[in-house]
């Protein structure tokens, strides 16, 4: 596997915690691509430094966000906004380092989501030609 980082992919999980996530520190995620995946299905993963190894380390919690880039970057541009906000849900409201499964992670709580992000950023750009 090969890594790198994706700026692309941070600058747009960062638009879409300012919009439907503000308990998410962005400061404390990172976005990759992977390439060379031997993994079947997988689109993107959340990866998080565990809780004991983060009081070991002495360190806030960290999240990376992977995507798979043979099948992320294939996607409609709506998919992948979906993916990402599928990603981002599985950090929880505290951020303490755990992981929200998918039991609340779903295909109906992340349509409702996407479309509560859609709603948002539309009423922005409402506002920002009001203002212009």
């Amino acid at each position: 596997m090969r890594y790198e980082i994706a700026e692309d992919l941070q600058k747009k999980a960062e638009e879409i915690c300012k919009v439907i996530f503000p308990n998410v520190d962005i400061t404390r995620i990172k976005c990759f691509r992977s390439y060379g995946t031997s993994s079947r299905g997988t689109i993107a993963r959340c990866h998080s430094l565990e809780k004991l190894l983060q009081k070991a380390l002495g360190v806030r919690p960290f999240y990376v966000l992977e995507f798979l880039s043979e099948r992320f970057d294939k996607m409609s541009a709506e998919d992948q906004i979906k993916i990402i906000i599928h990603e981002l849900m599985h950090i929880p409201n505290g951020f303490g380092g755990g992981f929200k499964h998918h039991n609340v992670v779903n295909d109906r709580n992340i349509k409702k989501l996407y479309l509560l992000y859609l709603e948002k950023t539309n009423q922005i750009e409402k506002n920002k030609s009001w203002f212009n």
